[in-house]
């Protein structure tokens, strides 16, 4: 008898299927990384000492050379006038009408007008270029201050003193001009001209966050 041979079924097991290996990339982020900014920090530049009774240059000087507008004001404050106002309050505010020709002031003085004339600017500009070379020229120059002299300036604007003529203002105004300090008779030609910016930087927003007592508009 032949033994039916038992056939066993081989049930062969599907390959184990490849195990999907994802590879699992890190994503590379395309955000560009904030750079690093180093943001320099200006350095109050120091407010300087100035004599009793400066001269009106000297305060102007220092604080035009302030390198923030926070600077300004507080050496604004540091020398608060009542002539600082009056001549920031002629050059900044339109209301304030000079009498006074505009431009260069005519000049010839005793000694020169028999030789030469000109104008008073020019005088002052030259003066004035010699003396910041030569610091040791600037004590005991002019027989009055512009700290004297600022109660006399209702006189050259509209509305200040409307009986005298315009030849008697100018006049009075040359007169002022020639006992001050070359460097502060430059600063009144700047302001009758509304010009002070010119020369110093000092910006009628200094004046006004330095002296908030000051109402504008109303001369």
């Amino acid at each position: 008898m032949t033994q039916a041979k038992r056939t066993r079924k081989t049930t062969t097991k599907p390959a184990a299927s490849a195990r999907k290996t994802t590879a699992t990339r890190k994503k590379v982020s395309t955000t560009p990384k904030p750079k690093t900014t180093v943001t320099a920090t200006k350095t109050a530049t120091a407010i300087p000492d100035l004599p009793v009774n400066p001269f009106t240059f000297e305060v102007f000087d220092v604080v035009s050379k302030q390198d923030t507008n926070a600077g300004k004001v507080k050496a604004l404050q540091k020398f608060e006038h009542d002539s600082l106002k009056a001549l920031l309050i002629w050059n900044y505010d339109d209301s304030v009408i000079s009498l006074l020709p505009p431009g260069e002031v005519p000049y010839s003085s005793l000694e020169e007008e028999q030789n030469t004339s000109g104008t008073l600017s020019t005088r002052i500009n030259q003066q004035s270029e010699t003396m910041r070379y030569n610091e040791t020229s600037n004590a005991n120059q002019g027989h009055t201050t512009l700290r004297r002299e600022w109660t006399k300036l209702y006189n050259f604007i509209k509305g200040g003193n409307d009986s005298i003529n315009g030849l008697r203002r100018e006049t009075m105004f040359i007169q002022i001009l020639e006992g001050l300090h070359p460097l502060d008779a430059e600063i009144l030609c700047l302001m009758k001209d509304k010009k002070l910016y010119d020369k110093y930087k000092i910006t009628k927003e200094n004046v006004v966050e330095a002296y908030p007592d000051i109402v504008w508009g109303v001369r």
